[in-house]
């Protein structure tokens, strides 16, 4: 029998921000019992995904291998971590570990998939262990930008794993447990740290993090000084954010009003798991219409320029009843993620239009990263003191740049992406295998491949254009009238006058002429068709576009 091993192998999260994903193995190289860390999504772009909800890992790798599949682990419940729980848990069906506010955001997911929630169990943090094949996981504490979220300490045979999952060094937090030195001191001296995996998101920021408590005043000040209506915005996770905007409010003697189906679950989810407590009353949009617009103060979901979200709706005009006029006040309590730029920045011209007052973190005054900074990353590395570290959650540049840190450290680490297995038994990592990873759309209700060419085919039409030819032929192969053409999404003018009349032109000669010989066989029909459609269209307006050929055969009765 071939000698035990530990292995890792990250299936998302590794090389990009989002759709965290992480398989750890222990076991015969081959017959490993395995653990699967969190199951998370990431969110498309109209340039590359059009028209996808949402992007989730393809864990085909898992599905081949379900019998060896002993638990999914939960850290907490950002959308990067939880969020293809409900489409996903049906391929692997294994029981889900959570903390209690993370298994009740997980619980909705499952049933409004239609899926019971009986395969998902709540963990107590450290020192209650589950126990699952040959590991025992233990949740820890730390603070994030969403209630218990937690590091996982994982012991195996080969020694001690800490998955740091996102973490702050935040004592602080306003809403949730603390981050407490304390705490990992003690795991570090229980037993020794074989390998650290580590957040990598802000590896790139050189100071110090801040608490959430640090923008409390700030906050307050800014919309004490208001006299109009105030609208604030945030990642509809960040409870601890939400609870410092109603608390503001509270104290400027306004009403608060919370806008969002997401954000009024993540409160609604907090206080009945009782991590969320004494948070402003709020009223309904309906109440707000008779509030004062000098007493109210809205909190709404859009901070990353959402187009059905309430900041985009409210920055086109009413929404719910709710227009902002000149001399409001709109509050960004959020960092635009990279990508979403383009599209926050028309809702803050939007505003500007029409006279709003916009305020955004460029100045770090009104919002705080739920990341862990360089001096906080290397803080941990000399509490834990681990042999190595494999940097996760962040581009390849973040995990370059993290590894050689660690290294410069006196830490073994290896830059690990999707798809690298490595076994981490020794002193070193050590790569020994690629797994081939790919992508799942949500496009719409149904679950494609990312190579499954639908979105290619989208993106070819978005960008050419489409054409489609009907012919109709007798059960003699000939034909029945002209070919007739319809375009979409192309040019009706081309060099030489209407695109349709040239199009149509040229197959009708080719039908009545050459076409002859090949009416009888479909396939050669088709692609002659289509030649001729893609030439003539690329001298006439310079295009190829995509073309449909539809060949109708009326037989004789």
């Amino acid at each position: 029998m071939s000698a035990n091993r530990l292995i890792y192998l990250p299936l998302g999260g590794a090389g990009e921000i989002g759709m965290n994903c992480y398989v750890y193995g222990y076991g015969p190289a081959g017959k490993e019992r395995l653990i699967l860390v969190d199951l998370g999504v990431t969110f498309p772009d109209m340039d590359t995904t059009p028209g996808v909800d949402v992007i989730m890992p393809d864990v085909s790798w898992l599905e081949a291998r379900l019998d060896r599949l002993e638990a999914i682990f939960i850290t907490h419940a950002h959308e990067d971590h939880i969020g293809a729980l409900g489409h996903l848990w049906p391929k692997l069906k294994a029981p889900v570990y959570a903390r209690r506010f993370t298994a009740a955001i997980a619980k909705l997911k499952l049933e409004e998939h239609g899926h019971s929630s009986s395969a998902l169990h709540v963990v107590a943090s450290r020192p209650e262990t589950v126990e699952v094949g040959p590991f025992k996981v233990q949740f820890v504490p730390v603070s994030h930008s969403i209630p218990e979220s937690a590091a996982l300490v994982i012991d195996t045979p080969a020694g001690r794993v800490v998955h740091s999952g996102d973490f702050k060094l935040d004592p602080t937090p306003v809403v949730g447990e603390g981050w407490d030195d304390a705490r990992f001191a003690e795991i570090a001296a229980e037993r020794p740290v074989k390998v650290l995996m580590c957040d990598s998101t802000n590896v790139f920021s050189l100071h110090a993090g801040r608490s959430e408590t640090t923008i409390r005043e700030p906050i307050r000040d800014l919309i004490k000084g208001h006299g109009g209506l105030v609208v604030a915005t945030t990642f509809a996770s960040n409870v601890a954010r939400l609870k410092t905007l109603a608390e503001a409010a509270r104290a400027a003697d306004r009403t608060v009003c919370l806008m969002g189906r997401a954000m009024k679950r993540m409160v609604s989810v907090a206080q009945e798991t009782g991590v969320l407590t004494d948070f402003p009353r709020t009223v309904s949009p309906e109440d707000a219409l008779d509030v004062p617009r000098g007493n109210l103060m809205l909190i709404v979901t859009g901070s990353q320029g959402e187009r059905r979200a309430a900041t985009a709706q409210l920055s086109r005009g009413k929404y719910l009843g709710m227009e902002l006029k000149k001399g409001d006040l709109f509050l960004f309590s959020s960092k635009t993620i990279p990508g979403n730029e383009r599209e926050v920045l028309k809702i803050v011209n939007n505003f500007s239009e029409m006279g709003v007052d916009v305020m955004d973190d460029a100045g770090g005054k009104y919002h705080v990263s739920g990341h862990a900074n360089r001096p906080d990353l290397e803080h941990v590395h000399r509490l834990l003191l681990p042999d190595m570290l494999i940097p996760m959650h962040g581009e390849h540049r973040h995990l370059r740049e993290h590894a050689r840190i660690a290294t410069e450290g006196g830490i073994v680490s290896e830059i690990v992406t999707n798809g690298m297995m490595v076994d981490l038994t020794e002193d070193a990592p050590k790569v020994v295998d690629y797994i081939e990873t790919g992508r799942l759309y949500l496009d719409g209700s149904v679950l494609i491949g990312a190579l499954d060419g639908v979105v290619r085919d989208r993106i070819r039409m978005a960008l050419n254009g489409h054409v489609m030819v009907t012919v109709i032929l007798d059960d003699e192969n000939e034909t029945l009238g002209d070919a007739w053409v319809e375009l979409r999404g192309v040019p009706e003018t081309g060099r030489g006058g209407p695109l349709v009349d040239a199009l149509e032109q040229d197959l009708n000669e080719f039908l009545t002429g050459p076409g002859q010989k090949i009416v009888h066989d479909d396939d050669k029909l088709d692609e002659a068709l289509r030649r001729i459609v893609r030439q003539v269209s690329m001298e006439e307006i310079g295009k190829k576009p995509e073309v449909t050929v539809v060949v109708s055969r009326l037989m004789a009765e």
